[in-house]
Parts: C-alpha cells; sequence; structure tokens
C-alpha cells in the first residue's frame, strides 16, 4: 500500500480541474455550520487557494487533499489537516465526503489513510477533532477510526437554533 492510497481510495493535493467541486462544496450553507464559514467563496479566492497548495503544510498550517476512488479516479470528498502546530505535534482533522458518495465505507478507507500518513510521515503525535454533539454519522467514523471522546465544548457553534454543543475527540499515536 502506497502512503496516501490504498485499493479505494487515493488522496491528493488539489488540482484547478477541482475549482468547481471546491466552489459547491465550500458554498454549501448547510456545511457552514459544521465549520466557520460566514460568507461564501469566490471562485478568484478558491483558485488562489488552490495555487498556493504546494505549500507545504509547515508553511501554512493546513494541507488539504482530495479524495479520489481508485476505480474511476471520480473526486469524492476532501480532508484537511489544520491548526497544525508543530512544537506540539498535533493538527485538527477535518472530512467531507460528497453526500453521493456516503455511507460506503469511504470516508473511513480516506481517514485511515490521513491518519497513517500524519503519524508515519508527519510525524504528529495526535490528531483531534470537534464534532457536534448531534452528529452521529461524524462520531461513529471517527470512533471507527480510534479517536476518543476527550471532552465536551459548552454551546461552542452557533447553529440554527442557538448554540451546541461540540465533542472533542483525539487521537494519540502509541
Amino acid at each position: 500500500m502506497e502512503l496516501l492510497q490504498n485499493e479505494t481510495v487515493r488522496l491528493r493535493a488539489p488540482e484547478p480541474e477541482d475549482l468547481e467541486l471546491l466552489y459547491a462544496w465550500e458554498n454549501n450553507p448547510e456545511w457552514w455550520e459544521l465549520g466557520n464559514t460566514l460568507a461564501p467563496y469566490s471562485r478568484y479566492l478558491l483558485k488562489e487557494y488552490i495555487a498556493e497548495s504546494h505549500r507545504d503544510i509547515f508553511d501554512l498550517k493546513q494541507l488539504r487533499l482530495m479524495i479520489d476512488l481508485c476505480s474511476t479516479g471520480a473526486t469524492v470528498g476532501m480532508l484537511d489537516l489544520y491548526d497544525f502546530d508543530p512544537h506540539h505535534r498535533r493538527a485538527g482533522v477535518g472530512i467531507l465526503v460528497d453526500p453521493l458518495y456516503q455511507k460506503n465505507g469511504l470516508a473511513t478507507e480516506a481517514l485511515n489513510l490521513l491518519i497513517e500518513y500524519a503519524f508515519s510521515y508527519l510525524k504528529l503525535h495526535q490528531l483531534f477533532v470537534h464534532i457536534p454533539i448531534g452528529n452521529e454519522p461524524s462520531k461513529a467514523l471517527f470512533t471507527r477510526c480510534g479517536f476518543t471522546v476527550t471532552g465536551i465544548l459548552t454551546d461552542w457553534i452557533t447553529t440554527k437554533d442557538g448554540y451546541s454543543d461540540v465533542l472533542t475527540m483525539q487521537k494519540i499515536d502509541d
């Protein structure tokens, strides 16, 4: 098995051809409350982001990888390492799989590849994720991949119904 590929999925850097997919995913207001997005992204800004993606995680403090199906080459999602801290050797994890491709185990496959890359190649000590308390599919995904709940952040995110608590989950490299 290659470092960023298995028999099902391949993780790769964003390419200019990903612009329209990124534009659709980043500008989906249903997903905004899961991150920190307050306004739509322009194609111009996303083009600039893709152009800068050649810079490494030590420079940008983040890394985005696209998820491709090995069988067809279709791009089905993306993963992020964010809040990269080289001193404490940790990073946050974000994942999005297009709804058309969900419930097929692709998120698990991609997240396991990212974990292996983060621990073996980047030499990180831990990964963390923040999950809205009611997001059972994400909680199940990260639990399957070895993350454990380590805390609850009260009223951490704003939702259409007010505020929501967020679970903090971590995976420590042993």
